[in-house]
């Protein structure tokens, strides 16, 4: 025996530990996958031992190899195994590789029970600490089930270690096991008034997750939880209170009356930081839940305001964010005390960190007004220009719209202003915005009539210099806007100075590198274009007869017939066909005019676009009902059935569409194309062009230029200045510019200040009568939501329910105030019975006991949760409703009436009961003074039973009762 310990701690010597298994992966870089499959080789060896430390030490390698990414399930049994040692070290191995590689689908969770439970009630509160942290991380419901009682007996543990890790558990047990929640929420509750503040700590944690999603259900716990927060000095968990009663605030207006004060108190005395974010979020959600209970409450308001101005003021990046977040809560309800501070939020657009930048671009879309749109809008298009990022000034883009056209545009007063800022928006580079800036136009021109002539003659500037938006491949996204204008110009065309310019612009041999859908407006719109410049001579009817309108006719009808071919030859077949189409009219009304019968031609053309087209509700489609005997789920045609396995390789057909020879073709297209090699020569010609291209660009740094100072530093003066002579305006003649309309608006604005000065008004009428004047826009929207299908009207009930269906808590919304009933009790184990040693002087066993005895033997085999659900400690039954005077203000309180004398009536007769109470506990002290008296000696106990239990020694002296010593469980 010795001789076969001494070779294993020989061979323990040269084993690797999991130091050297991480210093021979950091020395093993090149070859590291190599070196681990070699140490993994080596750890299948070393779990096959015996020798539960060379396990150990295998298991703390395997777990260090699973952080690292490999697969170590193959070695759950093991695991399972070292799991299960006496000695506390490797047990602690084990349950950390449980924690990382178990999870609540593991199969060999099943044999953990047993083990689990016994770690669970083992007198080592290490132990035992030790079991609970390891089966939160891998805790199932089967699991949960049968361990719940193991659990809450810990709760009453005497160790405020055990209880605090026992109450986190719980947690975890509601989440799996639901049905548990009822029965051990009065011990949770309990809890909440714990003498140690870390179980107190722990058992708020608990309360307000599962308050965070069903708030309801705990309002009941409302006084205690005020008491906490009034009486608490931990922050922590203050934090977690107030969160709680910001949750419940909304639920019981009452309650945010009381709250008003101390919250208050709170953001005056605290330096804690996190602390006081809490606390204004909480007094926001206060203020919202009683606007109409306490309408004086600016002063809180403007607290909360000057308090998150130090936090966005302050130099810590994480408080500038979380400044900003909260006053975009109280921009919601109090946007005038936000305002206020628009020069700090305007400053926050500068700041280094996108994040702040972004949440700025937040707060600004809600503090904008009639006043300050314009001087808003122009200073986010001044900070765009500098933006560095296409991520951020697609957002500054996106977010400049959405002020705008926020509530159906009730912040603008000049539309003409707004289409030239959406003009403006079209020549910004690399944004991937375009369809928003096209969308928006579009809406204008459909809703606002009054700039329909002022929209037309912008678009049309834009289709004849569509080259700036079609030039650049970074702005390929920015030509949707051609296709608004297209439309907008074919639409409207009854307000185009010159149709057939535009008609040529549309033309345009560059359109067909424009994508499918926008040539396919671009048709569209054509033939609008068309009908309108036949019918523009004002002699359609007479045609035939006037000989200059003929011939202008002919001319247009010769240059689109000429053009439209390029349509009819592109790549989609939406394209194809409407091209086709407009084509074969064109040479139909070329054909009428030789014949001399174009007569009303031009009228009839233009009756195919006839009628206006309105905009469509966004819940128009959901509303349209499906026709009787229409099954949208059954198949038009049968599906093809599944022949082909799934092991057979694809074959890939030719297309088609292939001309010749198909087998070729089809091989030629697959096979793998190789760059061609230049020659030297290429090359060469390539480097000279390259080198030209250079020397002519004069944004291009050359070299050998003595540009540098002393210093180091580029002198901007000594730079030379190139003169460029393009053939295009970098500017296109005749756009709107939004500058000029901020300009008129600051010249009207202050011509109504002088004036409203020498008529010496007050203020309050100064400020009244100068939104009002603005409040009148200069033109009118149409606000209509659009059309619905017949019999429909709008509700606001059609949006889906995204609630996550296999969310946890949502079994977790229960009502905690109903009295328990009798199949909700917690399942209870039978089959763990304790064995009984009775010892006078000397190791005697008796065969026989009394009746008392048995009735002992009995009770005791229950587990503690069945006691106390017995005694009604744990029957949940009438909880204790919160006392009334919580809710009551001062005034109420004074007026209750009196009920001191009926208290002591109730008290006087209940005076009998208690006599008799009292000497039923005099009978049972001098029970236990008789046992006491059977004590003997521990040492002479141990000695005695080490004989026949051995195993059985250690662990005596840790069961052995203080008060009962002749009496030992052994499990």
């Amino acid at each position: 025996m010795a001789l076969r310990k001494v070779k294993g701690n020989l061979e323990r010597m040269f084993d690797k530990n999991l130091t050297d298994l991480v210093r021979g992966i950091r020395n093993n870089k090149d070859n590291e996958t190599k070196f681990i499959a070699q140490c993994i080789e080596e750890i299948k060896l070393e779990l096959r031992q015996e020798n539960i430390s060379v396990k150990a030490n295998a298991v703390a390698k395997l777990t260090y190899l699973q952080m690292m990414g490999y697969d170590v399930s193959w070695a759950c049994f093991n695991v399972i195994e070292v799991m299960s040692s006496t000695k506390f070290t490797y047990k602690r191995i084990g349950y950390l590789a449980a924690s990382q590689t178990f999870h609540p689908d593991t199969e060999v969770l099943m044999l953990t029970t047993n083990m689990v439970r016994k770690d669970l009630n083992s007198q080592s509160q290490y132990e035992a600490g030790l079991a609970l942290s390891g089966l939160s991380c891998f805790i199932s419901p089967d699991l949960a089930r049968d361990l719940a009682n193991d659990i809450m007996t810990l709760l009453s543990s005497t160790r405020p270690y055990l209880r605090k890790k026992a109450v986190l558990m719980m947690y975890k047990v509601f989440l799996r096991f639901p049905e548990a929640l009822r029965p051990a929420f009065p011990r949770l509750k309990e809890k909440l008034e714990d003498p140690d503040s870390g179980v107190q700590s722990a058992a708020v944690n608990v309360v307000c997750e599962l308050a965070r999603k069903n708030p309801k259900n705990y309002l009941s716990l409302a006084p205690v939880f005020f008491k906490l927060m009034t009486t608490s000095t931990n922050n922590w968990m203050l934090i977690k209170i107030i969160k709680l009663f910001g949750a419940l605030t909304p639920l019981e207006p009452r309650l945010g009356k009381k709250l008003i004060e101390p919250l208050t108190n709170l953001i005056h005395s605290t330096s804690a930081m996190s602390l006081l974010y809490e606390c204004i979020n909480t007094v926001i959600a206060v203020l919202i839940s009683i606007s109409s209970g306490m309408p004086n409450h600016s002063t809180s308001i403007q607290l909360c305001v000057q308090k998150l101005r130090i936090l966005i003021e302050d130099s810590d990046q994480n408080l500038k964010y979380l400044g900003l977040l909260a006053m975009s809560k109280i921009l919601k309800t109090h946007p005038k005390s936000v305002q206020s501070h628009k020069d700090l939020i305007l400053q926050c657009l500068d700041d280094k960190d996108e994040s702040i930048r972004l949440r700025a671009l937040d707060l600004l879309y809600g503090m904008v007004s009639k006043k300050n749109l314009m001087e808003i809008v122009k200073k986010l298009m001044i900070h765009m220009d500098k933006a560095e990022g296409t991520s951020y000034r697609d957002e500054l883009l996106s977010k400049i719209i959405e002020i705008c056209s926020q509530n159906n545009y009730q912040h603008i007063t000049n539309f003409e202003w707004y289409v030239s800022v959406l003009v403006e928006l079209t020549r910004m580079e690399g944004t991937k915005h375009g369809p928003l800036v096209a969308n928006q136009l579009l809406d204008v021109a459909i809703r606002v009539a009054a700039i329909r002539a002022f929209v037309v003659a912008q678009m049309a500037l834009l289709l004849d210099n569509s080259h700036f938006i079609t030039g650049f491949s970074q702005r390929a996204s920015m030509c949707e806007v051609l296709f608004a204008a297209a439309w907008i110009c074919g639409e409207f065309s009854e307000f185009l100075t010159d149709p057939k310019a535009t008609l040529e612009a549309l033309l345009r041999a560059r359109v067909s590198t424009l994508p499918g859908h926008i040539q396919a407006v671009y048709v569209q719109n054509i033939m609008k274009l068309y009908g309108r410049i036949l019918t523009s001579s004002g002699s359609d009817a007479s045609m035939d007869e006037d000989m200059v309108a003929k011939a202008a006719v002919e001319e247009v009808s010769e240059m689109v017939a000429a053009r439209l071919p390029s349509f009819v030859e592109s790549s989609e077949l939406e394209v194809q066909e409407r091209a086709s189409c407009a084509l074969q009219l064109v040479k139909f009304v070329q054909k009428q005019l030789t014949k001399g019968q174009a007569a009303g031609l031009g009228a009839e053309i233009v009756s195919l676009f006839d009628g206006e087209l309105n905009p469509v509700a966004p819940k128009a489609q959901k509303k349209v009902q499906v026709p009787e005997g229409l099954d949208l789920d059954e198949w038009i045609n049968e599906p093809p059935p599944s022949e082909s396995s799934d092991s057979e390789p694809e074959v890939q057909r030719p297309s088609l569409f292939a001309t010749g020879n198909a087998e070729n073709a089809y091989v030629e297209s697959y096979q793998s194309s190789k760059p061609a090699e230049l020659t030297q020569e290429e090359v060469q010609r390539n480097r000279e062009a390259r080198q030209q291209e250079q020397a002519c660009n004069p944004n291009y740094l050359k070299g050998g230029g003595k540009l540098e100072s002393k210093s180091g530093m580029f002198d901007v003066a000594e730079v030379p200045v190139a003169q460029l002579d393009l053939p295009v305006a970098l500017k296109i003649p005749g756009l709107a510019s939004s500058d000029h309309y901020l300009q008129k608006q600051k010249q009207t604005s202050s011509k109504k200040k002088v004036s409203t000065k020498k008529k010496k008004k007050s203020k309050k009428h100064k400020e009244s009568s100068d939104e009002e004047e603005l409040a009148a826009p200069l033109h009118v929207v149409n606000t209509d939501v659009g059309e619905m299908p017949e019999g429909a009207t709008l509700s606001d009930g059609m949006d889906d329910d995204n609630n996550d269906l296999n969310d946890p808590h949502r079994a977790l919304d229960v009502n905690l105030d109903e009295p328990l009933r009798a199949e909700e009790t917690l399942p209870v184990r039978s089959h763990r019975e304790a064995v009984k040693f009775e010892v006078t002087g000397e190791k005697k066993a008796k065969k026989k006991s009394s009746k008392k005895e048995e009735k002992v033997k009995k009770s005791k085999k229950q587990p503690i949760m069945m006691d106390l659900l017995q005694n009604g400690e744990h029957t949940n039954a009438p909880t204790e409703e919160p006392s009334n005077d919580f809710w009551l203000d001062h005034a109420e309180y004074e007026a209750m009436p009196d009920t001191s004398q009926s208290k002591l009536q109730v008290e006087e007769n209940e005076k009998p009961k208690k006599k008799s109470s009292s000497k039923t506990k005099e009978k049972s002290k001098e029970k236990k003074k008789k046992k006491e008296k059977k004590v003997i000696n521990e040492d002479s106990l141990v000695s005695s039973l080490a004989v026949e239990a051995p195993t059985f020694v250690p662990d005596l002296k840790q069961t052995m009762s203080n008060k009962d010593k002749n009496v030992l469980i052994v499990s």
